[in-house]
C-alpha cells in the first residue's frame, strides 16, 4: 500500500530504496530454500539532481536495446547486460548505502519471523540510520529544506503507513535509546512514500544496487558469487571522525 506526504518545500535529498533476496530462515544445503542474504540498499541522490537516474535509465535502455520507458529489472537480465547496466549507473553523481544480513549467522531467527516484515523493517531501521548521517553531513544550507526523502519500491502486501508509524515509535524513543542514531534533524517520519517499482527511475537504479549486491554474496545454485558487481555502485562512506562510535560494519548479522 503506498503512502505519499504533502511537504511544503521540496526535500534536500532523494533515497531510493529497494530489497533483494527474502526473509524467510528455511535453508537447505543446496543452496534452495530461503535465501542466505537479504539486502536492503538506498540510491541517494541529491533533490536538484533529480534528471540523474532519468538519464542514467536512458543510457543503459539505447546500451541494452530497450524501448523508452522499458522497466529495467537487474534479476532478469544476462550477466553481460548487468555490468553495461551498471557502467552507465556510477557516471551518475550519487552515492549507495546498502545493509547486508547474512541470516544464518542470526542467533535468535524466531525473533525476525514472529510476524510480517520484522527484519524488514530492522533492515529499514539500520539503512534509515546510514542514510541520515551521510546526508547530515553533505546537506547545503541554502538548498531546500534539509531533509530527505525517502522513496521505496511498493511492496503491494506492506503498509507503508506502519514503516512511518515504526519511524515515529523510533523518534520517540531516541531521547532516551543510545541505540536510535537515526540523525532526525534530516529524517521526517511523515516523508515517506511507495511507488511501483516501473513507475521512477531512481527505483530502477536501487533495485539494481541491491540486486547487484545480492548476487555478489548469494550462491547460485552452483555454489559461485559474482563479485564484481559488488565494487561498481559508488558507496557511502560515513565520516568516522564525525561520528565516533556510531560506525558498524556494512555486513550484519543480526542487532
Amino acid at each position: 500500500m503506498a503512502v505519499a506526504y504533502d511537504g511544503a518545500m521540496p526535500c534536500s535529498f532523494q533515497a531510493f530504496i529497494d530489497e533483494s533476496g527474502d526473509e524467510g530462515f528455511t535453508f537447505r544445503t543446496d543452496e534452495g530454500g530461503s535465501t542466505r542474504w537479504f539486502v536492503l540498499s538506498a540510491a541517494v541522490f541529491r533533490g536538484s539532481n533529480s534528471s540523474a537516474p532519468v538519464d542514467a535509465l536512458r543510457r543503459a535502455r539505447l546500451a541494452l536495446g530497450r524501448p523508452p520507458n522499458y522497466a529495467l529489472h537487474f534479476r532478469t537480465l544476462r550477466h553481460e547486460a548487468r555490468v553495461a547496466y551498471m557502467s552507465e549507473i556510477v557516471k551518475e553523481k550519487m552515492l549507495t548505502v546498502s545493509v547486508m544480513v547474512y541470516k544464518p549467522g542470526i542467533g535468535d531467527p524466531e525473533r525476525y519471523s514472529s510476524g510480517k516484515f520484522v527484519l524488514y523493517k530492522y533492515a529499514c531501521r539500520l539503512l534509515i540510520e546510514r542514510v541520515s548521517w551521510l546526508c547530515a553531513e553533505h546537506r547545503r544550507a541554502d538548498e531546500r529544506d534539509g531533509r530527505i526523502e525517502l522513496v521505496f519500491s511498493d511492496r503491494a502486501a506492506m503498509s507503508y503507513k506502519s514503516l512511518s508509524a515504526y519511524l515515529e515509535l523510533l523518534r520517540g524513543r531516541a531521547p532516551n535509546d543510545d541505540s536510535i542514531t537515526i540523525d532526525w534533524s534530516v529524517i521526517d517520519p511523515v516523508q515517506v512514500r511507495a511507488v511501483a517499482h516501473s513507475q521512477l527511475a531512481g527505483l530502477q537504479v536501487a533495485d539494481a544496487v541491491a540486486s547487484g549486491h545480492f548476487f555478489a554474496l548469494n550462491r547460485n545454485p552452483y555454489g559461485q558469487v559474482e563479485p564484481r558487481y559488488l565494487d561498481m555502485p559508488q558507496v557511502s562512506r560515513v565520516s568516522q571522525a564525525k561520528h565516533p562510535h556510531r560506525i558498524r560494519p556494512q555486513i550484519l548479522a543480526g542487532p
